[in-house]
């Protein structure tokens, strides 16, 4: 394995080989700082509604949670709240972010977090082939299928958005 290849092998890379989950990455340039998901997909030259991204959340019980939504959608709160069975839900704080994924803003990944956490994709993504989702590095993006993925961390399909 070339040294390259190995500096590409993060966490979420090394648990879809070994569920022998089929997978393509896709990188962009984040020299820039913090890249929206609007821009990852052009980037990479993904379609947009092909891209999700992943939000971590918390309940009123205290209880992280995971929705994995396309980049140009915004999360229903009240949604994702009624899906978990929360009477109340919201974004955790981005300086918490690694503190419980493991993960850095903008490289979050739903693969390979500190804990695997309830996890909900939007139903749109069954309409794709594969789906475009963070590979657990800012500038790094992996391509997989969306019913392999939710198979592997235990996700259900929803309507999450707005």
């Amino acid at each position: 394995m070339a040294k390259k290849d190995k500096e590409i092998k993060t966490n979420a890379i090394r648990m879809v080989e070994k569920q022998g989950i089929a997978y393509s990455l896709h990188t962009y340039d984040n020299s820039h700082g913090f890249v929206d998901g609007v821009s990852v997909a052009k980037m990479t030259g993904l379609e947009e509604d092909q891209v999700f991204k992943t939000l971590v959340l918390v309940g009123h019980s205290k209880q992280n949670y995971v929705c994995v939504i396309p980049v140009a959608e915004e999360l229903d709160l009240k949604k994702a709240a009624r899906h978990f069975g929360e009477k109340n839900i919201e974004m955790i704080h981005a300086k918490d972010i690694t503190k419980t994924t493991g993960y850095v803003k903008g490289g979050c990944s739903p693969v390979g977090m500190k804990k695997l956490f309830p996890t909900a994709i939007h139903e749109s993504a069954k309409e794709h082939e594969r789906i475009a989702v963070s590979g657990g590095k800012i500038g790094l993006q992996m391509e997989l299928s969306p019913t392999e993925l939710a198979a592997m961390i235990g996700a259900e399909f929803d309507d999450l958005i707005k």
